[in-house]
């Protein structure tokens, strides 16, 4: 075994974790109104995630995994305070989360731009919106160090519409982190793009993390990808009523290189447990599908 239970990573947990999150659970109400009667559309309740249990350190980079449906995005989401807890609790620094705030930024698959607003627009309007009280002249001294950040430079005048895919998304990343956020949150951030792109970020990616060491919490479904840049990989069981199977530690040293980490002693015995809980988790949603 590579890694270790939640229980046993519950146990180890210290006071120090920046994030904790106890017993989690969120259900989805259902529909059960009138109309909903008469039409013979009712349903029940539906549970994404059930009892779910995490202690993250500071500057860690941990990445989500599990088969489709398996609520990844809804507890990012609950992490990011866009949706509340129906049981448990999720504290930042000792103190609940209870909405978004400019502590935790948010790296969308669909880029998520003003597709209105140029490239320095978008920076300037997320950290205008967090600081309205900041001075232009150290506005747009953020601004430009961001988007030197991730290699923009040149492009700050550009609409969404004119870049890449890649490039949007290194725009969401840029204007992300332009607001200092204590955890930066990714929902799938290379899910849209070409394999040739998506691999240039993570590169990207592992350097700017080696740069500023903000805590990460990533949902993806590589198994390559969370191996490049994990600290820790959370591996989640298929839904309703989701779980935290299991945690895997990390052991590459840092700075990573793709192209030798396959080197790595443990490498191919993470790789190999990843693939067969993916396809494990998997084939059992598909079962029930069936059935």
């Amino acid at each position: 075994m590579n890694g270790f239970t939640p229980t046993d990573q519950a146990d180890q947990a210290s006071a120090s974790a920046q994030l904790s999150i106890r017993n989690v659970t969120k259900v989805f109400p259902g529909k059960t109104g009138l109309v909903n009667k008469l039409t013979g559309k009712t349903s029940r309740d539906f549970v994404a995630i059930e009892d779910i249990s995490l202690e993250i350190e500071p500057n860690t980079f941990v990445t989500i995994i599990g088969p489709s449906g398996c609520g990844k995005s809804t507890l990012l989401g609950m992490i990011a305070g866009l949706m509340p807890v129906t049981m448990g609790q999720i504290l930042l620094n000792g103190q609940p989360i209870v909405g978004p705030g400019p502590d935790r930024g948010m790296v969308f698959q669909n880029y998520a731009l003003m597709p209105w607003m140029t490239v320095e627009e978008n920076i300037r309007f997320a950290i205008e919106t967090v600081t309205p009280k900041m001075s232009p002249k150290r506005c747009d001294r953020i601004i430009k160090e961001h988007i030197q950040l991730v290699g923009l430079s040149g492009a700050e005048r550009k609409h969404p519409h004119e870049l890449s895919g890649g490039m949007r998304q290194r725009v969401g990343i840029a204007r992300a982190l332009a607001i200092n956020p204590q955890i930066l949150l990714m929902d799938e951030p290379f899910g849209a793009l070409d394999a040739l792109t998506r691999g240039f970020l993570q590169d990207e990616i592992e350097r700017i993390w080696e740069q500023q060491r903000k805590t990460v919490i990533m949902i993806t479904h590589s198994i390559e990808e969370a191996l490049l840049l994990s600290d820790r990989i959370v591996m989640m069981t298929r839904g309703p009523a989701a779980r935290v199977d299991e945690i895997l530690e990390v052991p590459f040293p840092r700075p990573r290189n793709r192209e030798t980490i396959d080197q790595h002693p443990a490498y191919h015995d993470l790789k190999a447990e990843m693939e067969s809980h993916l396809f494990r988790e998997t084939r059992a949603v598909e079962a029930a599908r069936i059935g």
